[in-house]
C-alpha cells in the first residue's frame, strides 16, 4: 500500500487490542503510528498548544479518538475538554470531542436520546430511595445503571420485595446518587449492535447471551453473530445516531414483544463485535475514511 505521508494519531490505550489495531491501521496507510495516551497530555493554553510527552500535537493532521480511560467516569470528561481545546484551535478529529462528551454520560445520551423521539425502556432518574422504590414496584425488576459504566459493570438487578429498598440503598450508596433506573425488559436472548460510519450503515452484529446472566455482555458468557436488522430496526438505529453526529458509532437496540428499543449510543463503537460477528474491520474502515475526509478537505 502507498504510503501517503499524513500524520494521523490514535487517542487510545497502549497495549488495548481496539487502540493498536487502529494505530497499526493507520500506520499501514500513512507510514506514521502514534498512540497517544489521553492521561498524558498537557494543553498550554497561553501558546494554543496541545503536548503528548513533549510532543506538539498540533503539527498532526488529525487525530483519532478510540479510548480516554480504562473505565468510564467523569474525569474522562476533563480528558475531553483538553481535546476539545485543540479541537478549538483548529486539529481535526475523528470524532469530535465535543459529540463524544453528550454520550459520556449514560443520562445526558438518554435524554438526548428520549427528547428525538427515540423508543427507549421505561426509565426513571431520582436521587430519592423511595422514589427508587416506587419505580421497582412499578416495574416489578428494574436495572439499576450507574450513569459512567460500559459492558454492565456496577449494575444491580433489583426487584419488588422486601429486600429491595436495602438493594436501593446499597447501590446509591456504592457512588450512585443520581439513581438511573430501567425496567427490565425481556428480549429473545440477544441484542445488537448496529454500527455506522459517517452515518452509512456498516454492518450489525448480535450478542447473544449465555443464559448465565440477566445480560449479554461478553463479560458475562455472551458471543458475537452476524444479524440482518429489519428495516424498522436500521430506520430507528439510523435516527438514533444521526442525535449525536459521531463519525463511528454503533447503536445497541433489542426487539422485544412492544417492538425494537434502544439502550444506549456507543462513544467509541465496537470492533470487536463488527470484527468476529462479520468479518468487518472497523479498524481499516476508520482510517480509510479519515485519510478520506482529510484529503477532501
Amino acid at each position: 500500500m502507498t504510503k501517503n505521508g499524513m500524520k494521523i494519531g490514535v487517542v487510545g490505550l497502549g497495549g488495548n487490542w481496539s487502540s493498536e489495531k487502529l494505530a497499526d491501521a493507520l500506520a499501514e496507510r500513512t507510514g506514521y503510528r502514534l498512540l497517544i495516551e489521553a492521561d498524558e497530555l498537557t494543553a498550554d493554553l497561553a501558546s494554543g498548544k496541545l503536548f503528548h510527552r513533549g510532543q506538539d500535537l498540533s503539527a498532526l493532521d488529525a487525530l483519532v479518538i478510540k479510548k480516554i480511560g480504562e473505565t468510564y467516569s467523569p474525569s474522562l470528561l476533563d480528558r475531553l475538554e483538553v481535546l476539545r481545546y485543540a479541537e478549538s484551535k483548529g486539529l481535526p478529529f475523528f470524532s469530535s470531542p465535543s459529540r463524544i462528551m453528550r454520550l459520556l454520560d449514560r443520562l445526558s445520551c438518554t435524554v438526548s436520546l428520549a427528547a428525538a423521539g427515540i423508543p427507549m425502556p421505561p426509565t426513571v432518574i431520582t436521587e430519592s430511595a423511595e422514589e427508587a422504590e416506587g419505580a421497582v414496584n412499578n416495574f416489578g425488576e428494574a436495572v439499576f445503571k450507574p450513569l459512567y459504566s460500559t459492558k454492565a459493570r456496577g449494575m444491580a438487578l433489583i426487584a419488588k420485595g422486601p429486600e429491595a429498598r436495602m438493594a436501593i440503598e446499597k447501590f446509591k450508596n456504592d457512588g450512585n446518587p443520581v439513581m438511573y433506573i430501567q425496567k427490565k425488559i425481556t428480549g429473545p436472548g440477544w441484542d445488537m449492535g448496529v454500527s455506522f460510519l459517517g452515518g452509512e450503515y456498516i454492518a450489525t452484529y448480535a450478542r447473544v447471551g449465555a443464559g448465565k446472566s440477566w445480560n449479554t455482555t461478553t463479560a458475562n458468557g455472551g458471543k458475537y453473530k452476524a444479524m440482518e436488522p429489519s428495516k424498522e430496526i436500521l430506520e430507528i438505529a439510523r435516527k438514533a445516531q444521526s442525535v449525536f453526529g459521531l463519525d463511528f458509532t454503533c447503536v445497541d437496540i433489542m426487539e422485544t414483544a412492544d417492538g425494537p428499543i434502544v439502550f444506549e449510543v456507543s462513544a467509541f463503537g465496537g470492533f470487536r463485535g463488527l470484527l468476529e460477528g462479520n468479518g468487518v474491520d472497523a479498524a481499516a474502515l476508520i482510517a480509510d475514511y479519515a485519510i478520506r475526509k482529510i484529503s477532501n478537505e
